[in-house]
């Protein structure tokens, strides 16, 4: 079967980079970001996401692996959580579709006190039933229940997202 897709390499590099942009509007003054990628294509995402902004803007974020059991959310191990404090903290995730695992991914963090926390996605659909706002977002899309969204991705680099 072919893939549908909705985003190309090409067009999801794009995303990521404006994304990157937005930050650095919305962060103005601050001097240290916290990008948080929840595994295993949030962190992926991070990574380039921290990519454009220290080649775009020379400005350095640093990274933070958020692993969240998907099957039972309260198991959310977090390496560094301590180094928010103060901070602004961007969670990140690849598709957000119920907003439940980027609520989840935030609750270890509440502890830690970070000055600010913000959320991106690559791909939005319109289904939350979680009361989680997204602060960064490549697309939004409605798409059917019973349709879902996939973020391709090889070793480092998003390869696109479509609809299976």
């Amino acid at each position: 079967m072919k893939k549908k897709y909705i985003l190309s390499q090409e067009t999801a590099m794009m995303k990521m980079r404006r994304m990157a942009f937005e930050i650095m509007e919305n962060n103005k003054g601050q001097k240290h970001i916290i990008l948080a990628g929840i595994r295993d294509n949030g962190t992926v995402i991070a990574h380039q996401i921290k990519k454009f902004l220290k080649d775009d803007f020379s400005f350095e974020a640093t990274l933070i692996d958020v692993n969240l059991n998907k099957k039972n959310p309260m198991e959310c191990v977090v390496n560094n959580a301590s180094m928010v404090k103060g901070n602004v903290l961007i969670i990140i995730d690849d598709v957000v579709n119920s907003g439940k695992t980027l609520l989840y991914a935030m609750t270890p963090f509440l502890e830690h006190e970070p000055n600010k926390m913000q959320t991106l996605t690559l791909v939005e659909r319109s289904y939350k039933v979680f009361p989680v706002h997204v602060d960064y977002v490549g697309v939004s899309l409605s798409t059917s229940l019973n349709e879902h969204i996939q973020v391709e991705v090889e070793e480092e680099r998003i390869l696109g997202a479509y609809v299976e």
